[in-house]
């Protein structure tokens, strides 16, 4: 399984008598024998985005902390007696739990493949759907999502703004396009994200893909809420685009051997509609952007044109980590000429821009630095004009560090707006 697929909740099993993880006992018997697995290296440590800027955070201490833990209730567990201690007491606390990214660095870096992204999950879900603890500011995203369908609590009449000026078809307008172009809420609500749905958009349109958008029969992937514990709003919100997607994506109007595909700007929506919606009978044809843009230059439907020249690029952790696409994006910035620069952490030892796990709508944990600041900074050192974005969140959450402010910082750019301004020049 991808590092990006969690584990689902049956809600329908009324045998159920708690969510997610208060105690020992309540982790799968994997994660409980990652314990004893765990060499105490510390690799997962040094990889964590969170530990590296100063956080409290240490994913090395969670399985010696479990580890110490199981030594002394062996012996009660055995005889089917509950742990005395609830996993906050002696595992990680509040601030630790909150601190994560679930960007999936410490999984890629155990070499004994342990997976202490996991148990943070399953704590916070316990932390939402249980005892209903959970940062204040999520409570608003958790809100927006459940009345609006998205983060933001933004109008869902909104949903088609972006594309003011552009002829862009909606499925019932072009029930039989190949492509359905699933724009997110970030591409259709966030300022900056809306330029690389413009980008995008346009450039299909010069490919002559036929390509159809959802509009406002789009709603939230359920992304957030399920990395920051709240697993029934995914569940909901999952279950509403499963059933929209399958209506649209039924291939009776296209032509024999021809299967739609859905394509997306967003590596959080990729994963959540790839590696999550299986879980609820949702099997899908899934690209994102990059991969896309990649193919089309690769069949001759677009040039090939050199985006490196100057730039930087930063691999997503929802792209790169958990999808396994490293390469397509460098290829499009290549174009057959100078490839982008390399930052010293890159590809499947990328750094973290600090907003996944809905990180993106709570304030960060204190530490020394932020995630962002580090990342830009690091970006910075290579010399590099432009920092090539392949999610809106990596592209918002570096455009608007501390570090972007600073003389002489890269342009974060998206790499489908990169490519739709060399692709005007040409």
């Amino acid at each position: 399984l991808s590092s990006g697929t969690l584990e689902p909740i049956d809600f329908g099993d009324e045998t159920l008598e708690r969510f997610g993880a208060e105690r020992l006992e309540d982790l799968p018997f994997a994660q409980i024998l990652d314990a004893y697995a765990c060499i105490q290296c510390h690799r997962c440590t040094d990889a964590c985005p969170a530990h590296a800027t100063g956080k409290r955070l240490s994913p090395s201490a969670l399985e010696i902390n479990k580890r110490y833990e199981l030594t002394l209730v062996a012996g009660d567990l055995a005889v089917g007696q509950a742990s005395p201690r609830p996993l906050l007491d002696f595992a990680l606390d509040e601030e630790q739990v909150w601190a994560c990214t679930p960007c999936g660095a410490c999984i890629d870096a155990c070499p004994v493949g342990n997976e202490p992204m996991l148990d943070i999950v399953d704590m916070r879900r316990e932390r939402v759907l249980m005892a209903g603890q959970f940062p204040a500011e999520l409570q608003q995203a958790f809100r927006g999502m459940e009345r609006t369908g998205n983060p933001w609590g933004l109008s869902q009449d909104d949903r088609l703004a972006w594309a003011e000026g552009l002829q862009v078809p909606t499925v019932e307008e072009r029930p039989d396009f190949e492509v359905l172009f699933w724009v997110g809420c970030a591409g259709a609500y966030d300022p900056g994200a809306q330029r690389t749905t413009r980008a995008m958009a346009e450039v299909l349109e010069h490919a002559g893909v036929r390509y159809a958008v959802l509009g406002k029969n789009e709603t939230c992937s359920g992304d957030p809420a399920r990395r920051a514990g709240n697993e029934y709003l995914y569940y909901q919100l999952a279950t509403q685009n499963v059933a929209v997607l399958d209506e649209a994506m039924a291939t009776d109007l296209l032509d024999a051997g021809v299967e739609k595909r859905i394509v997306t700007a967003c590596p959080h929506c990729y994963n959540a509609l790839l590696n999550d919606y299986p879980q609820l009978g949702g099997d899908y044809r899934v690209v994102h952007h990059t991969q896309l843009l990649d193919e089309l230059v690769t069949a001759g439907r677009l040039p090939p044109l050199d985006l490196g020249a100057g730039t930087t690029y930063h691999d997503p952790c929802y792209l790169g980590r958990h999808g396994g696409e490293y390469d397509a994006p460098r290829r499009l910035l290549a174009g057959g000429g100078e490839a982008p620069t390399e930052m010293p952490r890159s590809r499947e030892k990328s750094f973290c821009c600090g907003a996944g796990g809905a990180q993106f709508w709570k304030e960060e944990e204190p530490g020394r630095d932020k995630v962002a600041d580090a990342r830009l900074r690091e970006a910075a050192d290579t010399g590099a004009a432009t920092v090539a974005a392949a999610c809106p969140f990596c592209a918002s959450m570096l455009g608007s560090s501390a570090v972007a402010g600073e003389e002489g910082a890269p342009e974060v750019v998206d790499v489908a707006v990169l490519y739709r301004r060399a692709l005007g020049r040409v």
